[in-house]
């Protein structure tokens, strides 16, 4: 039986909490990889190439299975769509922690756990989200996807702890164990499905939805600026610098709580650009932070030893990483409609993917080829600047509402 969200404020804001913390844990999980990269090096001797081509690989798998996900949101709801990524991630931790096969680690990291990462996604905690709220969808929009960041906060420095204290098997060990603990849980309180009577229940077949989403030129706007905006986040950050903060002299626990403190600003920016998204223009808004994370990119250029600058560099960076999440779910669901949404937002999301992929593998090629990481953030200074510049095509408001659109 379908549940309207917008009956019960308690279940709407259920959906926010078990968002927050779903991708908590998978973001952790895919963190955790930059961790252990030097780990890796040494014990099993796998270089850096191809460990950022596995996570280049992994994020390949999220890119294809992004838009089946926003679809699946569509139809099936958010608990099965969770539930089932959860349970992905989880497996596949686990595995990763029982071998010391490069085959079996690509299977279970960038096949098996990379389904889920594309199924716990900002693009379907940010439907779901939508699909559940009149008002003040952006800071709930902007609270739920905060946990890609926020989370790690605490899940990122416990798995560096384990880490040293430990091996890396048991941080992977943990990760696994925790997301499937949360499956009984998240089965048990969220429902089933969500249908928006405004937008109607979604039946049209796949390829007309998707032909729909494609004529509209927000999309591509959309679409490009969140290709770039993966490349400098998931890409080269999200792979990279943990990676980086060791090749500066910075061990584990020091790289780890500058990521913490990323991962915190970032969770307070996610729902600061949320709540404004409610409030101000969305377009000088999105562009305000594709900009200042071009300056970001700047300063880990000319970190050198200090760990103050790489500081610096996380709290700034940090307040702009996630922060475009919860405005271009906003502009996707005014822009685009209610209706396709999820699909809408996988494609985009796909458009991330890929572009994180191309930033994980860069830096790891570009890395092993210069022995340096100053291409590798001049790259990204460079086209984070370029995404703040095309979505100015947009307008804050679409010139037609569609009759799909809430």
């Amino acid at each position: 039986m379908s549940v309207n969200f917008r009956s019960s404020s308690l279940i709407a804001w259920s959906v926010v909490a078990f968002g927050f913390l779903a991708l908590a844990l998978a973001f952790s999980t895919r963190a955790t990889l930059g961790l252990v990269m030097p780990v890796w090096t040494q014990e099993l001797g796998w270089s850096r190439s191809f460990v950022s081509s596995a996570a280049a690989v992994a994020l390949l798998v999220m890119a294809v299975v992004a838009p089946f996900a926003g679809r699946m949101i569509d139809r099936k709801g958010v608990r099965t769509t969770l539930v089932a990524g959860l349970a992905l991630i989880g497996s596949g931790s686990v595995i990763v922690a029982a071998t010391s096969s490069r085959l079996v680690f690509l299977l279970a990291f960038s096949g098996v756990a990379a389904v889920g990462f594309g199924m716990v996604a900002t693009h379907v905690v940010s439907t779901a989200i939508a699909r559940s709220f009149d008002r003040h969808r952006g800071l709930a929009t902007g609270i739920a996807t905060a946990g890609a960041t926020g989370g790690q906060l605490v899940v990122v420095p416990l798995v560096a702890a384990i880490l040293a204290s430990s091996s890396w098997r048991w941080s992977f060990l943990a990760l696994g164990a925790a997301t499937l603990a949360l499956l009984p849980l998240l089965w048990a309180t969220l429902p089933k499905h969500v249908v928006i009577e405004k937008a109607g229940p979604g039946t049209a077949p796949l390829l007309t939805d998707i032909r729909f989403v494609l004529k509209k030129p927000a999309f591509h706007v959309l679409f490009w600026s969140f290709l770039l905006c993966g490349y400098t986040t998931a890409g080269v950050i999200e792979t990279h610098f943990l990676s980086y903060a060791a090749f500066c002299g910075f061990g584990p626990l020091l790289g780890a709580t500058a990521y913490g403190l990323l991962s915190t600003v970032n969770m307070g920016g996610m729902v600061l650009s949320g709540w404004l998204s409610d409030r101000v223009n969305r377009i000088a808004l999105l562009s305000v932070i594709y900009l200042m994370r071009a300056i970001a990119f700047v300063i880990l250029m000319r970190v050198g030893v200090d760990y103050d600058r790489l500081i610096a560099f996380a709290a700034l960076f940090g307040a702009v990483d996630y922060a475009t999440v919860p405005v271009t779910a906003s502009l996707a669901a005014s822009h685009i409609g209610l209706r396709v949404m999820g699909l809408s937002m996988g494609l985009i999301s796909a458009g991330h993917a890929i572009g994180a992929a191309a930033g994980a593998f860069l830096g790891g090629y570009l890395f092993d080829l210069t022995f340096r990481y100053d291409w590798v953030w001049l790259g990204s200074a460079a086209l984070t600047a370029t995404a703040g510049l095309i979505v100015f095509v947009l307008r804050d408001r679409p010139r037609v509402a569609t009759a799909d659109a809430a």
